[in-house]
């Protein structure tokens, strides 16, 4: 049937709160309530008459309230479709049918983060509550399903506009965030069980998670999981969509590497840095950061390791940006800022990331170690007669930091603590190097006595070719491959210093 009249409703909740709106309204619509333990006796608190789930099942509430609703006297009236073979079940053995059931599960994400007591934490695994709500949901096209306190706006719409009366549309549209509830509340519990909650790379915190106005692309819905307020304060603008959040994630991770250096300003488009530099001040290090690439910053990502000052703030105010984020805004520079009505500021706790990184592939989920790795000038190995000038060395360094978070095959160029070239996402690494040598050319910056780094080896000597040409005096890269002797001999032939680090830096 499309459209149904609710006629009646099992009630079993652990937070009370908004039950006292719901049931007047449920009772004055004529409609049976039935319930169990505090919330029965919070019903009948309020005056209105309830009928105990014990005078369904002929059994009191059992083991300590482990076992409550779980008898076929209420699944019965909650799984029975409503066609004439089933409802003559429910005649022959008595069962009522169930319309409407509300539950709000036992908070066990709130308790694993309370106490580490194993014996309460297990006690707020639901069992009643989370069955009632896959068999409501299972049943949607008879039965309405409200799987959550977050829900009781929608049921208190329903009952005052509609009577009680539910169509199709209204019953599918809670059953898909009632399995939202489910799927999230048995993610929490297999991650308690998988390891210990703060080293989770994510946690749906949220019954359904934020839905995104769409996805990547305007066909695509999305949802984001994840408690954002946790990291941000979100100053002024509109909601986070996907895009911004993806290139939020790699602001962060990238900016993770400088969060304690000097001032630093990255300028993020499309998950990669278009334009990355640190000076004495963050005005300075903004004005050198847009100069790596001022025309691909159009309408970036903005990320800041220190307060946002007047003066920058009246200068990031001339371009077109999404998003600006920063440990800090002076006030006066916040009331400059905000003056972009659209425009969003993230106020950041801390440039933390999480230990693991997931992936959706193929038919499953790929888990992996986040790449939290970077090798300062200590792991360094020299591997050319020339030695890095100290200049050298502080840039190679800051160039192994920038190569690790731009997509791969990538290269990256870096003088005096700026990028000045970055060739990203190239299917061969001579590619990324030419893209990174033109670009560097294109904005009018001079290679000579600039640095190298590659997230993976030379295959073959032909970069560190192109490089030398350019002006480059110095290189760092992972090694491992057979031909690093090629590159090698050609540094020490052309009197180029390289240092190798060992390790690899691949972002696809």
């Amino acid at each position: 049937m499309s459209k149904m009249k609710i006629k009646s409703a099992l009630i079993s909740v652990f937070h009370k709160d908004g039950i006292e709106t719901i049931a007047p309204k449920l009772h004055n619509l004529g409609i049976e309530i039935i319930s169990t333990g505090g919330t029965q006796k919070f019903i009948e608190s309020l005056g209105i008459p309830v009928t105990p789930v014990e005078k369904l099942t002929d059994y009191p509430s059992i083991l300590d309230g482990r076992v409550k609703t779980l008898h076929p006297m209420v699944f019965g009236g909650i799984l029975a479709r409503r066609e004439d073979v089933h409802l003559e079940q429910l005649v022959h053995y008595g069962i009522p049918e169930i319309d409407l059931v509300i539950v709000d599960l036992y908070p066990f994400e709130k308790t694993v983060a309370s106490t580490n007591n194993e014996a309460d934490i297990i006690e707020k695994i639901d069992i009643g509550g989370i069955s009632l709500i896959r068999a409501a949901a299972k049943n949607y096209k008879d039965v309405v399903i409200v799987p959550s306190m977050n829900e009781y706006g929608h049921l208190i719409q329903l009952l005052d506009q509609q009577n009680g009366e539910t169509n199709l549309e209204d019953r599918k549209l809670l059953a898909r965030r009632a399995f939202a509830v489910s799927s999230n509340y048995d993610v929490a519990i297999h991650n308690y069980f998988n390891n210990d909650l703060e080293e989770l790379s994510f946690k749906k915190s949220y019954d359904q998670g934020q839905v995104l106005r769409y996805g990547e692309n305007p066909h695509q819905k999305a949802t984001f999981y994840g408690n954002l307020e946790g990291m941000f304060e979100q100053l002024h603008g509109k909601a986070l969509s996907y895009n911004n959040l993806v290139d939020v994630d790699a602001g962060v991770s990238f900016m993770r590497e400088f969060k304690d250096d000097d001032p630093t300003f990255i300028v993020i488009k499309h998950t990669n840095a278009c334009g990355i530099a640190s000076r004495n001040n963050i005005y300075d290090a903004w004005k050198a950061a847009l100069a790596c690439d001022d025309i691909s910053a159009f309408g970036g990502i903005l990320v800041s390791n220190t307060a946002i000052d007047l003066e920058t703030a009246k200068d990031i105010n001339k371009r077109f940006y999404e998003i600006l984020i920063a440990p800090d805004f002076e006030p006066d520079a916040l009331e400059e800022l905000k003056t972009k009505k659209t425009r969003r500021l993230l106020k950041i706790n801390d440039f933390a990331v999480q230990p693991k990184s997931y992936r959706s592939l193929l038919n499953g989920v790929i888990e992996q170690d986040a790449d939290l790795v970077i090798e300062g000038r200590d792991a360094f190995n020299q591997a050319t007669k020339k030695t890095p000038s100290p200049q050298n060395l502080n840039d190679l360094e800051y160039a192994n930091k920038c190569v690790k978070h731009v997509k791969s095959n990538t290269i990256v160029l870096v003088k005096d603590r700026q990028m000045v070239g970055m060739g990203c996402g190239q299917t061969s690494r001579v590619d990324a190097c030419r893209q990174a040598i033109e670009k560097a050319q294109q904005f009018g910056f001079d290679l000579q006595g600039a640095v190298m780094a590659s997230d993976a080896f030379f295959p073959f000597p032909d970069c560190v070719e192109l490089a030398h040409k350019a002006g480059i005096t110095a290189i760092v890269q992972p090694g491992g491959s057979k031909n690093d002797p090629l590159s090698i001999d050609y540094c020490n032939d052309n009197d180029l210093a390289m240092v190798i680090t060992g390790v690899r830096h691949f972002r696809h």
